[in-house]
């Protein structure tokens, strides 16, 4: 084994998603969202979550409309729910860095993306993030599902 293949089993690149990709992810099998939480299901990702970040999935994942829109019951969104629980990497957030973005809910997904050392925060709404701000980050990258998927494949060739 080579010590490519050894670091690759070792680290795992950590992501933080908008609320949106694990919706979309549930809504159809045939995405790109659908793939990334297969990827995180299959442990080669790592997908960071945070206390107000997890609410903030049970709130959407378990409206009526999003239960009747996936197809899913409510037991089985619970279940999604505990799947995130239990293999979310589990970030506390120390403090309230606020980057202001247009839309305040978008700020909790930019604190858990630099809190968790997430390499890319991944979002059907790149915009929310980039447009009307002045926020500059480089520690981490702002994408769409399609947008990480070609990254990762260009990197890992897979």
């Amino acid at each position: 084994m080579t010590c490519a293949s050894i670091c690759a089993i070792i680290y795992t690149m950590r992501v933080t998603l908008d609320t949106n990709i694990v919706y979309q992810a549930l809504y159809s099998s045939a995405g790109a969202s659908h793939e990334i939480v297969r990827m995180i299901r299959a442990g080669a990702l790592q997908m960071a979550v945070s206390v107000p970040v997890f609410e903030e999935y049970r709130s959407v994942l378990l409206r009526s409309k999003t239960i009747s829109e996936t197809g899913l019951s409510r037991e089985k969104m619970e279940k999604v729910l505990d799947f995130i629980a239990l293999v979310g990497i589990a970030t506390p957030i120390d403090y309230l860095w606020r980057p202001n973005l247009t839309d305040e809910a978008d700020n909790m997904f930019v604190e858990l993306a630099v809190a968790s050392g997430s390499e890319y925060l991944i979002t059907h709404n790149v915009r929310h993030y980039t447009v009307d701000n002045e926020l500059l980050l480089d520690s981490f990258s702002i994408v769409t599902p399609a947008m990480f998927l070609g990254a990762w494949r260009t990197k890992y060739g897979k």
